[in-house]
């Protein structure tokens, strides 16, 4: 079982007419559906709101296998989100940075405004995910507006740091999906991820993020100062460029890098890319009963990215966060 610790929201996606169509979303949740899409188990670790818009949500992880892991509605409303899409010439190629951009070149690329104060997303205390982590978990991923907001920041730091499961610790994913325009606080932000990157055994970051934390490097070079923070691996997404994992080195040599070509497709947008990139990796991961310690060997590290990365491009081809079916994916039989 994966649990999945975050968001969910609704975006309204804006046409160029000025037109808005909701569609389900949220990193978290968008990461959710991808891996009960792609046939693991997932359980979603999200508030949800007892509005139109939460019964929309509600159903969205239903219709992809996903089990609500906090039952308990909020009578607050849900979080929602401006989405609008560049727009351009057509372009041949994919985008697996994260299910949010804030602006930028890329054809198809969205830029958020997000509405959030008193919504359904932060009402998350820590007692809650604490009794709702499920009992057989082999990994957690958690990210984006759930580390900013709170109490869902405040609780969500608080479980990953004193390890409440009721098994072996679970492999953790990170992703931090760095929401400028959201950070009421950059110092405090960054140093509750330099935290929560202590207890990480893999951070997903695109290049964007890492600029947000690291600037002035390169994105290899920010990937190499996080693996010093603690992650025993990093998996660096940038559009429609090759996604990379830079795994630890020995203690004296240098960090080793895996590179994944993305499959050229013709995208529609890029809204959830990102997120479908760390659910597929996590889903295979979990799929071939992969380890902690299998993290530090590039050769199967490197069938988990190319996985991801198809995983991603595919994505990219439907409108909206609307991740791909197992049976939609080459991926080899077990």
């Amino acid at each position: 079982m994966i649990a999945v610790i975050g968001q969910a929201l609704v975006d309204l996606v804006a046409a160029p007419d000025g037109t808005l169509a909701a569609k389900p979303g949220g990193g978290p949740y968008n990461t959710a559906r991808t891996i009960g899409r792609l046939g693991g188990r997932a359980s979603f670790l999200g508030r949800l709101s007892d509005d139109a818009f939460g019964r929309l949500l509600r159903a969205g992880l239903a219709e992809s296998g996903v089990t609500l892991g906090l039952p308990g509605l909020t009578c607050a409303p849900t979080t929602l989100a401006i989405a609008s899409i560049s727009v351009g010439s057509a372009s041949q190629g994919s985008a697996s940075q994260g299910g949010a951009s804030q602006g930028g070149a890329d054809e198809g690329s969205a830029e958020y405004r997000f509405y959030l104060a008193g919504t359904s997303a932060a009402d998350v205390e820590y007692a809650d995910l604490a009794a709702a982590i499920p009992g057989d978990v082999a990994a957690v991923y958690v990210g984006d507006l759930a580390l900013l907001i709170e109490p869902s920041g405040t609780s969500v730091e608080r479980l990953l740091l004193a390890g409440a499961y009721a098994t072996d610790a679970p492999l953790v994913l990170i992703d931090p999906n760095c929401r400028p325009s959201a950070v009421p606080d950059r110092d405090g932000y960054l140093a509750r991820l330099a935290r929560l990157f202590g207890r990480a055994d893999i951070v997903k970051a695109s290049a964007e993020d890492l600029a947000y934390i690291y600037p002035g490097r390169t994105p290899a070079e920010a990937a190499r100062a996080l693996l010093a923070a603690g992650p025993a691996l990093v998996l660096v997404t940038d559009g429609p460029r090759a996604a990379r994992a830079f795994l630890a080195g020995s203690p004296d040599g240098p960090a080793r890098e895996v590179i994944a070509a993305i499959p050229p497709v013709t995208v529609v947008d890029t809204i959830g890319a990102g997120d479908a990139f760390g659910g597929a990796f996590l889903t295979w991961w979990t799929r071939e009963s992969l380890t902690r310690a299998d993290l530090a060997n590039p050769d199967l590290v490197a069938p988990a990215l190319r996985a991801a990365a198809e995983v991603a491009s595919l994505t990219c081809t439907r409108p909206g966060a609307d991740p791909p079916r197992l049976s939609d994916v080459p991926w080899p039989p077990r």
